[in-house]
């Protein structure tokens, strides 16, 4: 396995989530950042690690029953999903997701788009839009 740090494979779409949290009077769950850490090259497929953080933006504490996830969707289809723990004011949580494709794929040709899911609403300002990253 070869290892590669170069990052100029990425593409960072930044999406202003801060407005709307600023007003949230309760919990206000959204990503904040989606990074590709690194990628791992085998024989037929590239690897790339990432991470999206999650920052409750919001005044409140979500409640320790609350159920939600970091989606990874792609042109509009739920890949897989990450669960995020109840956050306190201001507290932060970073998930990981590996993206497999194959080394014969055009770079930069994958958007990846991740969002909040609230399975479990209570008390929580509406989540933003979300943030993505194209591979």
């Amino acid at each position: 396995m070869m290892r590669t740090t170069a990052l100029v494979l990425f593409l960072l779409v930044a999406i202003p989530t801060g407005a709307r949290a600023a007003t949230c009077d309760g919990a206000g769950p959204t990503i904040t950042s989606v990074t590709l850490h690194d990628l791992t090259r085998t024989r037929y497929l590239d690897l790339y690690h990432l991470t999206a953080t999650v920052t409750n933006l919001g005044n409140q504490a979500q409640p320790g029953n609350v159920l939600q996830f970091v989606d990874v969707v792609q042109y509009g289809a739920r890949l897989d999903d990450r669960g995020v723990p109840p956050l306190a004011p201001g507290q932060s949580y970073t998930v990981s997701y590996i993206w497999p494709r194959s080394t014969d794929a055009g770079k930069m040709t994958s958007p990846l788009d991740f969002h909040i899911r609230l399975a479990e609403p209570a008390l929580s300002c509406a989540p933003a839009k979300g943030r993505g990253i194209t591979v």
